[in-house]
């Protein structure tokens, strides 16, 4: 691991729509090439790193819940979208160079290995990328839920949340012009405000573990190299609220 590097091990949480790049649905190869090759220069510099992906570029659960499909199996279908990307992205990081493994919390055998925590800290110590697919595997519960746990199981560092603006706002500043940028935060200011960055599960299990949440924009090219090394433009959420703070 390089000397100046803050982490030895990080969990690195993707939306599915950071996959679409300028398509209004799916996968746009550009955008995920340049994704994992941004993944790939981090990980060369020798940090252990874990992925948890999301999959609203393909199926939302909530979205099919609102549709009239039964909760459960809405979320369920939300959760093989996952796998689509995270296949998808393992091609492209292999494609780069980098070895990487998918752990799917679903079991499916002829597709990808099933998650289990010391399969998977074992991956990553032998210089493999993980990536967390399918959730939690139980419905009712986010991605982003799914990336805390997964930070917690697998001794992470940090958690990383890659979003498409460049920090938390205190509402959505692509519709409101007026929004205010957050530079820290406490996990408990995020809860009192209700900032929608991550759901409150998430947020109470970082916070439970001590597990600090640094939320960027995937859109700023070398963006995840500079928030490793706290650089650039992001939020910071930890116990106490600054940008030093643990």
């Amino acid at each position: 691991m390089s000397d100046d590097a803050p982490y030895r091990r990080i969990l690195l949480k993707l939306s599915g729509e950071a996959l679409m790049g300028r398509q209004e649905y799916g996968l746009e190869s550009d955008m995920v090439a340049r994704i994992a090759g941004e993944i790939r220069a981090v990980h060369a510099q020798g940090i252990e790193i874990g992925l948890v992906i999301g999959g609203g570029n393909i199926y939302r659960g909530v979205g099919g819940a609102s549709q009239g499909i039964e909760r459960a199996s809405a979320d369920f279908m939300g959760m093989l979208a996952t796998v689509i990307n995270a296949i998808a992205l393992q091609n492209a990081l292999e494609s780069a160079g980098a070895p990487t493994r998918v752990l799917s919390a679903i079991s499916m055998r002829e597709v990808c290995e099933p998650y289990i925590r010391r399969r998977a800290i074992r991956h990553m110590e032998k210089g493999r990328i993980v990536i967390c697919a399918a959730g939690t595997g139980n419905p009712y519960f986010t991605t982003d839920t799914a990336a805390a746990l997964r930070a917690a199981e697998l001794g992470c560092e940090a958690l990383l949340k890659a979003t498409q603006v460049d920090g938390v706002y205190s509402s959505d500043p692509l519709a409101d012009e007026g929004a205010e940028r957050f530079e820290a935060l406490s996990y408990h200011e995020v809860l009192a405000r209700d900032l929608k960055v991550m759901d409150a599960a998430a947020i109470s299990l970082a916070r439970e573990n001590k597990i600090p949440i640094l939320v960027f924009s995937i859109h700023n090219s070398g963006a995840l190299d500079d928030v490793v090394h706290h650089r650039g433009r992001f939020t910071v959420i930890n116990e106490k609220g600054d940008v030093g703070g643990e």
